[in-house]
């Protein structure tokens, strides 16, 4: 073991003294790579945010089960069914209440420039709480006032005078379906995907700005246990004595359901899936391009040494030891710069985008296994060199 590490230290980084001979073109295989990694970095935190933003109001609400209608895809489209079934669940054993959620994305006027955008209204029981944010379970005697609604201070676009003028108390109205409502109070939740920013307000508040939908027609029903109870054996006897009509959900199901919707369903998820492979693949090629010239530029020297006894697997060793070092030197750069994309990208839409180790870790992998992909690709002429060809 001690020989062969001594071997290894007298080994001349053949792979390095290659690459590093030829400085322009090192340099434009690095930034081959790290362009490579910046767009799969990029992409991949698209999709996270895609996810992240879209599960936000799923993972704030305070519940055991959920139910939904059948034809319920995401939270922005979940189709409504009879609030009766929210009194026929509360006669199963370990059910301690049920609560009915209305949800609807509408257009309103910003209160600051007053232009139409859409945001997503939500109406609760003031008198349960039914989000776990503070923020909110404080306020819920605000939104028993008519026509009083809180706003989400991380709301897609310009707001800062709104929500300034909120913190001091002063009285902001604005016009949704041609009705006045008053923003009495702030919350933080975030954009997403799905809406450009949220309001919460009660029941009887949200039926007010509908004047033609019923209060039967809700969206969601929220069931709260009784302590001691399995949220999965309540919701199987609940899946057994409710009608089809309706959906029963774990929490955790639940916000499984809106992140299956994004990644299968929705067009967006698979176009940053998309934008991965062809980051990758793009890598492949530059890579491949920058170690095929360098083999066909030394293929006399490969020749060489082995005509003077160097096996195949020595000289391939060379061109995959050139690969790892693009690999290592080229993510540099390209972990480095997504993370002030990343900042100007959340500064301008509020959406959760974030370097995390995983991501990080997950993105070094794929430019090493590119980085080997392309190396064994260019080996291929290497292998095939003759001795006797070259002199």
């Amino acid at each position: 073991m001690i020989g062969f590490i001594q071997q290894l230290q007298r080994r001349t980084p053949l792979g390095w003294l290659q690459l590093s001979r030829e400085k322009s073109r090192l340099l434009v295989a690095l930034s081959g790579i790290a362009f490579a990694d910046i767009l799969m970095f990029m992409q991949l935190g698209f999709q996270n945010a895609l996810y992240d933003s879209n599960t936000r109001l799923n993972r704030v609400l305070y519940t055991d089960i959920v139910l939904v209608s059948p034809k319920a895809r995401y939270m922005q489209n979940l189709s409504t069914f009879s609030r009766r079934r929210l009194y026929q669940a509360s006669s199963i054993s370990g059910v301690k209440s049920a609560e009915a959620v209305y949800v609807s994305v509408i257009n309103w006027k910003n209160p600051q420039t007053r232009r139409e955008t859409s945001i997503q209204v939500i109406g609760v029981n003031p008198d349960q709480p039914t989000f776990q944010l503070p923020e909110v379970n404080q306020q819920l005697d605000k939104i028993k006032l008519p026509d009083i609604f809180l706003f989400d201070r991380d709301s897609r676009g310009e707001y800062q005078q709104t929500i300034a003028q909120i913190e001091q108390e002063k009285t902001v109205t604005t016009e949704v379906e041609n009705r006045t409502i008053t923003l009495g109070g702030l919350f933080k939740l975030g954009t997403s995907f799905g809406a450009e920013g949220n309001l919460i307000t009660s029941d009887q508040n949200f039926l007010r700005l509908f004047p033609g939908r019923q209060a039967v027609s809700i969206n969601l029903g929220l069931v709260y246990l009784e302590p001691g109870y399995d949220p999965q054996q309540v919701a199987k006897a609940l899946r057994t004595y409710l009608p089809d009509d309706v959906k029963v959900l774990t929490r955790k199901e639940f916000i499984q359901f809106e992140e299956n919707y994004w990644q299968t369903e929705s067009p967006i998820g698979f176009i940053f899936g998309l934008g991965v492979s062809m980051g990758f693949i793009v890598g492949i090629i530059i890579v491949y391009q920058v170690l095929s010239t360098d083999v066909n530029s030394h293929l006399k020297e490969y020749a060489t040494l082995k005509a003077i006894g160097y096996r195949n697997l020595y000289l391939l060793g060379v061109i995959f030891e050139e690969a790892l070092i693009l690999a290592f030197l080229g993510f540099l750069p390209g972990a480095i710069v997504p993370l002030g994309l990343y900042h100007l990208t959340r500064n301008a839409t509020n959406l959760p985008i974030y370097m995390t180790l995983t991501r990080t870790l997950l993105v070094l992998l794929l430019t090493i296994i590119m980085c080997l992909i392309s190396g064994a690709i260019a080996t291929r002429k290497l292998q095939a060199a003759d001795p006797a060809d070259m002199f």
